[in-house]
């Protein structure tokens, strides 16, 4: 028998780490061949990895919540037959010691190093993640729980400070009566990740002088923040407003003022989109107010045709539908900028995109070749691709390579928006909630009435580097016009 350990495998698509979210197995499971024993959070969804080996899991290395690089060891198993790997460099015996790695410009750097489980133990400290707007707290054993962001490997981020007591606990915020922790090891040295290291160096704060208000003795950015300000081992305190400083709320505060949440995995990736995609397209948002009231009686005869009686048919269906024809009739909306060539790339194939929101953020997987499905192979494309999306288990593979996107924010009863473009495409169609609205309809002997039509809203922002404002007008006239008149989609398409 030995024991070899389980390295987190490379996701792909250039992804360099991922965020254990949950352990399927603990110590003394048996596990066989392609068992799914965790599940990782990368920066484009949500990831389970199978194990490639039979036999006993000796050590859950990572803890959940915890962001690690690929490559780096996360399971231990006993395998028959098998040899033991070398033990993981930078052990935990010392965590605190192990220093941010360095490089030269441009190289990667690990910001957690070193922060395994400690050789020959089972046991696994309690711990706190944020998952969504919800706090579960683990107790695998009778420790209390650290500090809510002990696994946040940002300088950026300071921590929180720590929640109060529920249920009667007694609180380990510094207003309570929770004794001082010692900041050292049994080694005598300071207990600090890289980061806290190096925030405390570039302000000139000795580390061995400050308090930690953790369980576990590590200090934290707050504990340095709180020592810089004068309160040493103070983190978490609240500081009362001085008297006639005209606060208007009352006179007691019982729950924390204010809510720190790490940004990382699919929001981390979402922002970064967003800003350089702002900052590096000029953007144009043009805006046309549509009466879709022969699409919505096209939706109800389409969800009582035998052949959609699988499909969820919706009014989004019917947009796409608009809009690949749309495309058809303006191809070079469908392109992308090449800033190295300083070319236009217009693509002969539709890749795409639904935003969609999930417990983890937006993301937008894309429906490949959309442009060669018919209505019913594209609602069926669409409804599995949305439901995927919402469960949090998209793979990378369908989120790259969009050429163009809707974003539906009908579906919270907003009326338009100005939408980013994604990331290496040129538009981004936003489609309104459908109300019944009165509207100006002329019959057939010339008079106008007005009725009530089922009318929305369509915005479009496109790159104005390569779609003018000619085509983006044209292009988002074609989509409004197919929307009015569904049967137009037999002439153009």
């Amino acid at each position: 028998m030995g024991v070899k350990q389980f390295k987190l495998p490379d996701p792909g698509e250039g992804l360099v780490e991922a965020e254990i979210v949950t352990w399927k197995i603990k110590p003394g499971d048996a596990v066989k061949v392609n068992d799914f024993v965790v599940e990782i959070e990368t920066a484009k969804s949500l990831v389970e990895l199978p194990i490639p080996w039979e036999g006993t899991v000796v050590e859950l290395l990572v803890d959940e919540g915890t962001t690690v690089d690929v490559g780096a060891p996360i399971v231990s198993i006993e395998v028959a037959g098998a040899d033991d790997d070398p033990a993981p460099a930078g052990d935990a015996a010392a965590p605190a010691e192990t220093p941010a790695a360095e490089g030269d410009a441009g190289e990667r750097v690990a910001n957690l190093v070193g922060y395994g489980a400690v050789e020959g133990s089972t046991k696994r400290r309690a711990r706190r993640a944020l998952h969504g707007h919800h706090e579960h707290v683990a107790t695998s054993d009778p420790l209390p729980p650290p500090d809510l962001h002990a696994h946040v490997a940002t300088d950026s981020v300071p921590t929180a400070p720590a929640r109060p007591a529920q249920d009667g606990a007694p609180s380990r915020s510094a207003r309570g009566a929770a004794p001082a922790l010692p900041t050292t090891a049994a080694s005598g040295k300071v207990l600090a990740k890289p980061p806290v290291r190096k925030f405390a160096k570039d302000n000139g704060i000795d580390l061995s002088q400050v308090t930690s208000s953790r369980d576990d003795g590590v200090i934290s950015r707050a504990d340095v923040e709180a020592f810089i300000a004068g309160g040493a081992g103070a983190a978490g305190a609240t500081t009362a407003a001085p008297a006639g400083a005209g606060f208007a709320g009352p006179a007691s505060y019982d729950g924390e003022r204010e809510t720190r949440v790490p940004v990382k995995g699919v929001r981390k990736m979402t922002a970064q989109a967003m800003v350089g995609s702002a900052f590096t397209a000029p953007h144009v948002t043009e805006f046309i107010t549509v009466d879709m009231t022969r699409t919505m009686e096209l939706v109800d005869r389409l969800k009582s045709d035998r052949d959609f009686r699988d499909v969820k048919v919706t009014p989004l269906l019917i947009l796409a539908k608009a809009l690949l024809v749309a495309i058809k009739r303006n191809p070079e909306v469908n392109a992308t900028w090449d800033e190295a060539a300083q070319e236009i790339v217009i693509k002969h194939f539709v890749n795409l995109g639904i935003a969609a929101a999930t417990p983890r953020g937006l993301v937008v997987p894309n429906i490949k070749d959309a442009d060669r499905m018919s209505m019913l192979q594209l609602g069926t494309a669409l409804g599995e691709l949305v439901g995927t999306a919402r469960e949090g288990r998209t793979p990378p593979a369908d989120m790259s390579g969009g050429t163009i996107t809707i974003t539906n924010v009908g579906v919270f009863g907003v009326d338009n928006g100005t939408p980013i473009i994604n990331p290496g495409e040129s538009a981004i169609l936003c489609f309104g909630a459908v109300r019944k609205m009165p509207w100006v309809v002329t019959d057939e002997q010339g008079v106008d009435q007005i009725v009530p039509r089922q009318v929305t809203q369509l915005s479009l922002s496109f790159d104005h580097r390569l779609i003018d404002g000619d085509l983006g007008s044209r292009f988002l006239a074609d989509i409004a016009a197919l929307l009015e008149d569904p049967a137009r989609a037999l002439v153009w398409g």
